[in-house]
């Protein structure tokens, strides 16, 4: 990959999601999301997204260490010797207690909690605050791109870390995060043209693929309204 002139190096970051999961236990109460596992339609998202990427060289993988984003970075690799080194500070956005939130305005304070972030003191559902998250998100993709021992990366995290960094890449801060859908397993491709430790330009070649379903037919909710009807349902 050519860098831009004056600039060191440019390298490729593959960003995902890790694949589904269910929040919910049948009767539609929340589960702890520190200890939820993929699903078996899950595992086969995870696969698909491997499928899709198996002839990319990477030579470095990250993931947040929660069970679901080392499955899904597992199941990608496939095997290869690459050991996953683990940043708990790609941890998902703490929320607070769904069951808090008052029943008649739930759709509205779940669906819309991205639309709210870049409100003074805003937090996630009640939870961490976002701009302590964009802080802790940010301060990992910057010493990502001082490093100087990869050229294509597998960093499989979570719905909100990617929408922070991906707003952060589009210069949109808070402010873009409701604009990027993350489905479970779904690809983000950034290259990033770096000089000295700092990123002197960055674009998206993709956003939201998701190998298993490419035309995302038939999908028309997004993330926020699927979590709100699961737990509408209990």
């Amino acid at each position: 990959m050519n860098p831009l002139p004056g600039t060191r190096c440019r390298r490729r970051v593959y960003l995902m999601r890790h694949a589904e999961v269910s929040y919910f236990d049948a009767a539609g109460h929340p589960i702890d999301p520190r200890y939820v596992t993929l699903t078996e339609r899950g595992c086969e998202q995870a696969r698909s997204a491997g499928a899709l990427l198996h002839d990319v060289p990477f030579d470095g993988a990250v993931s947040s260490g929660m069970p679901r984003t080392l499955h899904t970075a597992n199941l990608v690799l496939d095997g290869r010797p690459l050991a996953i080194r683990e940043d708990p500070r790609l941890k998902e956005i703490r929320a607070g207690r769904l069951a808090a939130v008052p029943s008649d305005r739930r759709d509205e304070i779940i669906t819309r909690a991205y639309e709210r972030a870049p409100e003074p003191g805003a937090s996630f559902i009640g939870g961490e605050p976002w701009g302590d998250f964009q802080q802790r998100v940010l301060g990992v993709w910057r010493e990502l791109m001082q490093t100087d021992t990869w050229a294509n990366l597998l960093v499989v995290a979570h719905d909100a870390v990617n929408r922070v960094i991906l707003s952060h890449v589009t210069g949109a801060s808070l402010h873009g995060l409701k604009a990027f859908e993350q489905e479970p397993a779904c690809i983000n491709i950034i290259d990033v043209d770096v000089d000295e430790g700092a990123i002197e330009r960055a674009f998206i070649r993709a956003a939201n693929l998701t190998a298993y379903n490419l035309a995302a037919h038939a999908n028309h909710d997004t993330v926020m309204e699927r979590i709100s009807a699961q737990f509408k349902a209990g």
